[in-house]
């Protein structure tokens, strides 16, 4: 008989783990590690220095959070612009600018997206995120999920970057099992690269060429 295969909530917590180190990876930040140690909390809270959280529901409900250090946040931040070309000096200095703040929003709005996709195809579930909400703090700050929760399950999980800098996943959701009944084809996830890849073989002189050899048919069948 086969064995069933059960998938927990500290799974999905690795799922979410390589969420981060992907997105960060491909934002300038390669080398990004989780520990392999996680640890069991009983709440979820925003931490000094610079303090993100998204809500996410649908085929489960939670909370994740990611809280960095000062020097995490501006480590990150600068490699991920630098690696667009931005020069380091018309960077931003403090981890309390608006622009470390709005990058680093748009950042963890891309680590949920893709956690949220990778749910979708390797657990055939949906599930539906809030706008992330990011500021910086001096104090604790305790976040609540504002939806009851049968069985709340919290876990954090340790980052570190290749300076050395650190930083903080926290992950609360409802204790839950995805039970696979039978075995299922994941449809293949589309990369935006190769999408625009290929569109770039469409240009516009090859348009033009591939209509000219159309009419050039045409009229030959015609006998023009």
């Amino acid at each position: 008989m086969k064995k069933t295969k059960i998938i927990t909530t500290d799974e999905i917590l690795l799922t979410l783990c390589q969420s981060v180190t992907k997105v960060l990876s491909g934002a300038g930040n390669s080398n990004v590690a989780y520990s392999p140690m996680v640890q069991k909390i009983q709440k979820t809270c925003l931490r000094p220095d610079l303090g993100c959280f998204v809500l996410f529901d649908g085929g489960f409900s939670g909370l994740v959070i990611i809280n960095f250090t000062a020097q995490a946040a501006m480590e990150i931040y600068k490699k991920y612009l630098m690696s667009m070309g931005m020069p380091e000096e018309e960077l931003a200095q403090f981890h309390t600018s608006d622009e470390v703040g709005n990058v680093m929003g748009e950042l963890m709005n891309q680590i949920v997206g893709d956690f949220t996709n990778t749910v979708r195809y390797d657990l055939q579930t949906s599930i539906n995120q809030s706008q992330p909400k990011m500021m910086a703090i001096n104090k604790q700050v305790q976040i609540l999920i504002n939806t009851q929760l049968d069985q709340p399950q919290a876990r954090r999980v340790t980052f570190s970057t290749p300076e050395h800098n650190i930083f903080y996943l926290e992950l609360a959701m409802d204790k839950t099992e995805f039970i696979q009944l039978h075995e299922f084809d994941k449809v293949e996830q589309e990369n935006p690269d190769d999408i625009l890849a290929n569109a770039q073989q469409y240009t516009p002189e090859n348009t033009v060429s591939a209509e000219l050899d159309v009419d050039d048919d045409f009229l030959k069948n015609l006998g023009l």
